[in-house]
């Protein structure tokens, strides 16, 4: 593939990572921003406006709002489509690298009418595995294969994902390039344990589940809040928000009425999430659809064992009756069986989270996973061969 595996000779490139809102370019495409800036490239960020876009602008980098819908609104993606055209005809970039379905799809159509050299799509979770219905599911399909006519490397965060490009004849060469965390950020730390447990006035003997996501019921709050009426010797800690553009039921109204009184805590958005996790004794994450969640690799990384979904996205991540266990999508009772298990059992605890802890090391190291997606789009800059006597071969 020349390029495309990633041996450029010293050229920088314009390079601009596009995703729908800035929670996503925020807390996934960051680390991708940072190494490719790190490789000399310049960088810009492409998401619709939001506050937390002001974070990467304080770093340096430039973000272009686009005025992406997470909702479906021919009106809003025609506009959010003729935005993007304008844009990349202005900015010109080597590479387009988009994320996320609907944004993907129009980021890749805009940018073969813009005439842009190379484009690149990284899936976070296919929108037709996604779909409950068959036209759903059947216009998820046609959005991804016919955006992968116009899409130069296709890459996944799942392996089942990847899987699914190639044996559907979206990309012959679809690869899965996975997901991670800095270990030496997302790590158990029993002093961190002992002080945020102090702040949050959590006894230190206490058993802590943890739900660390946006409050949709499409992570499951509806199934974990009657899972957690029948687990009364624990209390539930619930870290994130429900972000403007999310739609459905007021998931911390209902899961303030679950009746858990004192033992629920509605932490909100965090930028502590890693002393939170290391607080904490039980990560749970019970979704309806996922691509490779990180925030089950926070919690590998922490120690914490995990109890997670049987679907795709978690089960790759978690072995079950090793580093966690996994049960049926939205199913309360099998979800509190496997909560109290662990609850009741420190030493299966620390047995899963230790295991986990060390999968996550493995598979789940941030750095050999942006080294490895530098390589597959083509932005690791290599010095320029030698001649012996130390000047540049021609």
């Amino acid at each position: 593939m020349g390029d495309q595996q990633g041996r450029l000779t010293g050229r920088r490139l314009k390079i601009i990572e596009l995703t729908n809102v800035d929670f996503s370019l925020r807390h996934f495409l960051v680390p991708l921003m940072r190494a490719a800036r790190a490789q000399g490239h310049e960088v810009v960020g492409a998401c619709a406006e939001g506050p937390l876009n002001d974070d990467l602008r304080a770093e340096g980098f430039r973000i272009v709002a686009i005025p992406f819908a997470r909702r479906v609104s021919p009106i809003a993606h025609i506009k959010a489509f003729v935005a993007l055209v304008r844009m990349l005809r202005a900015e010109k970039p080597d590479l387009l690298h988009a994320h996320m379905p609907i944004s993907g799809f129009l980021a890749r159509w805009a940018a073969w009418c813009a005439g842009v050299p190379r484009v690149a799509y990284t899936c976070h979770g296919f929108l037709f595995n996604q779909q409950e219905s068959r036209l759903g599911r059947a216009v998820g399909f046609i959005m991804e294969w016919t955006a992968a006519r116009v899409t130069d490397v296709f890459l996944t965060v799942s392996a089942m994902e990847a899987d699914d490009a190639r044996r559907l004849g979206l990309s012959r060469n679809a690869v899965a390039v996975g997901n991670g965390r800095d270990p030496a950020v997302f790590r158990p730390d029993p002093s961190t344990r002992t002080r945020m447990r102090h702040a949050l006035g959590v006894a230190e003997d206490a058993v802590a589940i943890v739900a660390v996501s946006r409050l949709v019921r499409a992570k499951g709050y509806a199934e974990l809040a009657d899972a957690m009426r029948a687990i009364p010797n624990a209390e539930l800690w619930v870290v994130g928000n429900r972000l403007d553009s999310d739609r459905g039921d007021d998931m911390e109204a209902l899961l303030r009425a679950a009746g858990l009184g004192a033992r629920l805590r509605m932490l909100g958005y965090r930028a502590d999430v890693p002393g939170i996790l290391a607080a904490a004794d039980i990560f749970v994450l019970p979704s309806y659809v996922e691509g490779l969640p990180m925030s089950v690799i926070e919690a590998m990384l922490t120690g914490l064992p995990v109890v997670a979904t049987d679907i795709r996205g978690p089960k790759e991540q978690v072995i079950p009756e090793k580093t966690g266990l996994l049960v049926p999508p939205r199913q309360s009772a099998p979800l509190a069986a496997a909560l109290a298990r662990l609850v009741n059992d420190p030493s299966l605890r620390l047995a899963m989270g230790q295991a986990g802890l060390a999968r996550a090391r493995e598979h789940y190291d941030e750095a050999k996973v942006l080294e490895r997606t530098l390589d597959l789009l083509g932005l690791r800059v290599y010095p320029a061969p030698q001649h012996p006597s130390g000047t540049k071969q021609p």
